[in-house]
């Protein structure tokens, strides 16, 4: 995500209304990656590759959660959901001029 907080940040700077087209590949990569993370959060699927180490953090355990109901992978998931339907906004406005 960070990366593309840098190009959205230097798109709006400039102006660029055609950033959606070099900007949508690298959100919807980011939300597969956190729809795979939401998904090994709540067991839909089995982490066959454990990515947390026996003595690191889990990665479904409650430091996992936010204000203790809300889950980082889901909150990534509905982050990457929100910019990609602004990005749609943006390919449907720049169409239309």
């Amino acid at each position: 995500m960070f990366p593309l907080a840098l190009l959205l940040a230097v798109a709006c700077y400039r102006s660029d209304a055609g950033v959606w087209r070099y900007a949508v590949p690298l959100a919807a990569i980011g939300w597969l990656i956190a729809g795979w993370h939401t998904l090994l959060f709540y067991n839909v699927v089995s982490d066959a590759i454990q990515p947390c180490s026996a003595s690191g953090p889990s990665c479904s355990g409650e430091n996992m959660l936010l204000l203790g109901w809300a889950p980082l992978p889901l909150l990534s998931l509905l982050a990457f959901t929100a910019i990609l339907l602004s990005l749609c906004v943006v390919a449907r406005a720049g169409s239309k001029a």
